[in-house]
C-alpha cells in the first residue's frame, strides 16, 4: 500500500486499467458466445431425410387406398405422394408420433399398422395370451387325467367287469330259460 499512498492517482490508474481489461475480456467472451450460438443453429439444420427414415414411419402405416398394403411398399401414385409428405414433415422436424397422428386424423385409425390400445381394441392384445393359457390349462388337466388312468392297477378294471358280466349273464340265462 505504500506506493499508492504517495500517489493516489496511480491507484486510480491501475483500477481503471483493470476495469477496462475486465470489460474488454467480457465483451470478447460475449462475442464468442454469440458466434457459437448462431453457428449451432446453422449446424442444427439437418439434410433431407433418407429413404430409410421415411420407410421406418411408412411401415407403421397402411395405404388408405389399397387394402392391407403397407405404405412403404405400395406402388400407387397416392402412396408415393404420402411418402413425400412424410419426408417433408420429417424435414420440418416433426416426430413419428406427430406424423402418425396426422394420418390418423386424415384417414382414420385404419391406416395404423398397430391398432390403438383403446376400447375393444384391447381384446386384440388380450385374447391370444388368454387363449394360450386356457389351452395350456386344458392340456395340463388332460395329461394329468391320462396319467391317473395309467397309475390304476390293471386288475382293478377287470375285477369290476366280470362281476357285472356275471350278473348280466345270469339274468340273460334266466330270461332264456323262461322262454323255453
Amino acid at each position: 500500500m505504500k506506493p499508492f499512498a504517495k500517489n493516489p492517482l496511480r491507484f486510480t490508474f491501475y483500477v481503471s486499467r483493470f476495469t477496462s481489461h475486465v470489460l474488454r475480456f467480457t465483451f470478447h467472451v460475449f462475442l464468442l458466445l454469440l458466434i457459437f450460438a448462431t453457428a449451432n443453429t446453422a449446424l442444427a439444420q439437418q439434410p433431407t431425410p433418407s429413404d430409410d427414415e421415411v420407410n421406418i414411419i411408412a411401415k407403421q402405416l397402411y395405404c388408405p387406398v389399397c387394402e392391407n398394403t403397407p405404405l412403404d411398399v405400395c406402388p400407387t401414385q397416392a402412396c408415393v405422394q404420402w411418402r413425400k409428405l412424410i419426408r417433408q414433415m420429417l424435414a420440418e422436424g416433426k416426430s413419428a408420433d406427430t406424423i402418425n397422428q396426422y394420418f390418423v386424423e386424415q384417414y382414420g385409425a385404419r391406416v395404423l399398422a398397430e391398432p390403438p390400445r383403446t376400447g375393444l381394441n384391447w381384446l386384440i392384445y388380450l385374447l391370444p395370451p388368454l387363449a394360450f393359457l386356457a389351452g395350456a390349462y386344458i392340456l395340463y388337466r388332460a395329461f394329468r387325467s391320462w396319467r391317473a388312468l395309467d397309475k390304476q392297477p390293471a386288475g382293478a378294471e377287470e375285477a369290476e367287469t366280470p362281476a357285472a358280466e356275471d350278473e348280466y349273464v345270469t339274468r340273460l340265462e334266466e330270461e332264456l330259460k323262461k322262454r323255453q
